[in-house]
């Protein structure tokens, strides 16, 4: 299958990466985690598949609707 983009919802910084590049994961599970004024937002599996590739680091800033990860459904 294709790579899909998952985007942030929201601006602010990446606090913490939770996956790692070809990690299979479930519907749900956390890829990484935003802070915006001291709140953590989850970007969740948005079904089972596999992380292809990060277009963030911990501690970067991100915009809304930024491409933050490539994911493959399986």
């Amino acid at each position: 299958m294709k790579a899909v983009p998952l985007k942030s919802e929201i601006s602010g910084t990446v606090w913490k990466i939770e996956g790692a590049v070809g990690a299979e994961v479930e519907t749900d599970d956390v890829l990484l985690i935003l802070e915006s004024m001291k709140m953590e937002i989850p970007v969740l599996a948005p079904r089972k598949g596999r992380i292809v590739e990060f277009r963030v680091g911990e501690g970067d800033s991100v915009a809304e609707d930024q491409v933050v990860l490539l994911f493959e459904p399986s």
